[in-house]
């Protein structure tokens, strides 16, 4: 069955739309989708190596503009549609703690945690209902952005190749290993919580609810 499953997608990867599938869940996931474009971007790049670099900016640039459209929701639609939107999304405890370290630490969270497993419409949601100055926001989500697709786009690029026949090969051991790999990075981003001042992971770990409006 994931033989299947592996093989069909790829299809769909190679589809010649595949790369308005990727920019429609690049621009989603930045605002109000659960599912990240990773999975899709890294088999079109599998597919397609010689295109990788293309696909990478594709997904960069489609998740700046979905960053803005979280910025739009959190700026000027919290009480509306922001509130229910990171309930859907189970974000609404980590809503507060976004909004304190947003308020410490500026671009540079959105810069460094922007390139992690930490949901990135959580930041922009939150970086626009704390009104955070927009040409910065933009700035640095491009920089977050390419660093978390670009790096993908630059290892298909150059190893597209021996990756596919590797993978083709070994498929349920690398897709253990993928999972394994999410999970460990994750655990580790955690834990070393991005360097921050202990006083100010304090305040912020503490932040509730009613602090964040």
């Amino acid at each position: 069955m994931l033989r299947r499953l592996y093989e069909w997608t790829m299809a769909k990867a190679a589809h010649p739309h595949a790369e308005w599938w990727l920019a429609l869940f690049a621009f989603m996931e930045a605002s109000f989708f659960p599912i990240p474009p990773h999975p899709l971007l890294g088999l079109m790049c599998l597919a397609a190596p010689k295109k990788a670099v293309r696909f990478a900016a594709i997904a960069t640039v489609a998740s700046v503009v979905g960053g803005m459209l979280g910025y739009a929701i959190g700026y000027g639609l919290y009480d509306t549609i922001g509130t229910q939107l990171l309930a859907a999304l189970g974000l609404s405890e980590s809503f507060p703690k976004a909004a304190c370290y947003l308020r410490e630490y500026g671009v540079e969270i959105i810069m460094l945690k922007g390139a992690t497993p930490i949901p990135f419409k959580l930041l922009t949601i939150t970086a626009g209902f704390i009104q955070m100055p927009l040409v910065p926001f933009i700035l640095a989500s491009v920089v977050s952005r390419s660093i978390s697709f670009m790096i993908v786009g630059v290892l298909f690029r150059l190893f597209g190749a021996p990756i596919k026949r590797f993978i083709d090969k070994y498929l349920g051991l690398v897709t253990i290993g993928f999972v394994l790999l999410v999970v460990g990075g994750f655990l580790a981003v955690t834990m070393l919580g991005g360097g921050e001042s202990a006083e100010t992971k304090a305040k912020c770990e503490q932040a509730a609810p009613r602090t964040a409006a």
